[in-house]
């Protein structure tokens, strides 16, 4: 059983399952899904979609170099089947699977240990910014206090009035606006 990676995702082809386009020149291209197909057939880069195996692994979010990757790759040549050597593969492969989950997990712990880090040194800075604006808006009040703890005398406007002109103020306005009629 041959198992094929998506052309466009490099995920895993079971026999059976999704679909196969053959250009002119016959080079065969298989698809796990009809999204991959047809985001191929749109000519889009699989490395700049953020769901695609290739963009996780340029961007630093899966393993790329791992001794046990040499044991997926393609054996085209045909071995005549024995019993003894099946049961030594079939063990082999399920320990190859552990050894890669446990270093896929330490990677990924590895990974979200200095994503911590980022996020905390990022907090840090914050917080430093924070108190630097705390200092500079103490030293301009210091400037400030005085001139607002000096008491402000509210004058009153007197507006003459002459006897010939009658005030364009009706009578009562003036005082609700803190001003005295003479």
């Amino acid at each position: 059983m041959r198992i094929e990676k998506c052309y466009f995702c490099s995920v895993s082809v079971y026999p059976g399952k999704g679909t196969a386009f053959v250009r002119n020149d016959a080079k065969v291209f298989r698809f796990c899904s009809s999204k991959c197909n047809k985001n191929f057939k749109m000519k889009r880069n699989p490395r700049k979609l953020r769901w695609t195996k290739v963009f996780r692994r340029a961007a630093g979010k899966e393993m790329t170099v791992d001794s046990t990757f040499e044991f997926e790759k393609r054996r085209n040549a045909p071995i005549r089947y024995n019993r003894e050597l099946f049961q030594k593969t079939m063990k082999a492969m399920t320990r190859i699977a552990e050894i890669k989950s446990r270093r896929a997990h330490v990677f990924w712990k590895h990974r979200m240990m200095a994503a911590r880090e980022k996020v905390r040194e990022a907090h840090r800075k914050k917080k430093l910014a924070k108190a630097e604006k705390e200092k500079a808006y103490v030293a301009s009040t210091e400037l400030v206090e005085p001139i607002a703890k000096m008491d402000i005398v509210k004058e009153k406007i007197k507006v003459p009035v002459k006897a010939s002109r009658k005030s364009a103020l009706r009578p009562g306005e003036g005082k609700s606006m803190g001003m005295d009629l003479d």
